[in-house]
């Protein structure tokens, strides 16, 4: 099949991390495992078997495009007070009850086509606000692999940085491919329980997350993000089982504890914020750097050094005031605090 005609559906290109499977074709990117039938896609909807082969039909399909805070990813130990180009598809590998963002991921809305030369080009234009990359967000930067890769590559030829936003959920072999051109990660865990996957994500474990975690860290700049459903994963017991892990990846982990509101499917009340409150104190007991979002808390965003306890970087929404040294060390006691400048 010619994919570079004039006639080629847009976005439809060869995809890759498959294998035959009869008249089926096996998706070998996510742990979704999918097995699937001619005409038909998985179950992110934007991988489709076209005769026999694997095509991704969503390549540089751009939904949305923004320039935005690295906090905003969030990533606060990478390059703080950053701009940084973000850029989203349609499709997603999950179908989360409390999605925030469900009219790309689970819709099929207009998109514009970019090629990676055209990324990597609206990227370096930028660069005079602020810009020092790619973000690959808002949904699920895994279903569209191929161009990111392929961006990826472009970007870091051109001294860009690469940023993906992911639910982890990706094979170890795919994901070796992409690592050595991502810079940094915030990955969310959702929950350390599988029936939590399998009741709210559909997916029947979330353990390839984690061990996504564990494969990229000491790789690229990795952050972690917990977003606390209400009376679903936001006990006491269940906040400990996710920093025991956490800790057991480094103590130095940044954990992003996120408050949960109504959306998409789940009508669940808002978590309660004293719940947010104890989860961060619980989690401070294991890990040096915990953030809590969503919910206005003094000096919830703020990055302390953690051993002598002073504000290095203060932020106030996306205002960010940082006083670390050039090198990323505390000014007071000149001790690492794991933030790439």
């Amino acid at each position: 099949m010619d994919w570079s005609g004039e006639r080629a559906e847009k976005g439809v290109k060869p995809a890759r991390w498959w294998e035959p499977d009869g008249e089926r074709v096996h998706c070998l990117l996510c742990p979704q495992d999918c097995h699937i039938a001619n005409g038909r896609a998985g179950i992110c909807r934007v991988r489709r078997n076209d005769a026999g082969s694997l095509s991704t039909i969503n390549y540089g399909q751009v939904t949305s495009a923004a320039m935005d805070p690295i906090e905003k990813k969030p990533l606060y130990h990478f390059h703080p007070g950053a701009q940084i180009l973000s850029i989203g598809t349609f499709g997603c590998n999950l179908s989360c009850a409390f999605c925030q963002n469900f009219t790309i991921s689970q819709g099929r809305p207009a998109a514009e086509t970019w090629s990676p030369e055209d990324t990597v080009q609206a990227a370096l234009d930028a660069r005079n606000r602020g810009n020092i990359g790619i973000a690959y967000t808002y949904s699920e930067p895994v279903v569209w692999a191929e161009f990111v890769l392929d961006t990826a590559k472009l970007a870091h030829e051109s001294g860009l940085k690469n940023v993906m936003v992911t639910n982890g959920l990706i094979r170890e072999q795919p994901l070796e491919d992409l690592l050595p051109h991502i810079d940094a990660m915030n990955i969310d865990i959702k929950a350390m329980s599988d029936e939590f996957y399998r009741k709210l994500c559909g997916i029947r474990s979330g353990e390839q997350a984690r061990r996504s975690v564990e494969l990229a860290w000491g790789r690229c700049s990795v952050e972690i993000t917990n977003l606390l459903v209400t009376d679903d994963n936001d006990s006491e017991e269940q906040v400990r089982e996710l920093v025991e892990w956490a800790a057991s990846v480094s103590p130095d982990l940044p954990l992003h504890l996120s408050r949960y509101r109504p959306s998409y499917k789940h009508a669940a009340p808002a978590t309660p914020v004293a719940r947010i409150e104890r989860a961060g104190e619980i989690a401070r007991e294991y890990l040096n750097y915990v953030y809590v979002g969503n919910v206005a808390m003094d000096g919830g965003g703020d990055t302390v050094c953690p051993r002598c306890g002073d504000v290095v970087v203060r932020r106030s929404g996306y205002s960010v005031s940082s006083r670390l040294t050039e090198s990323g060390a505390c000014p007071e006691c000149g001790s690492s605090v794991n933030v790439t400048t």
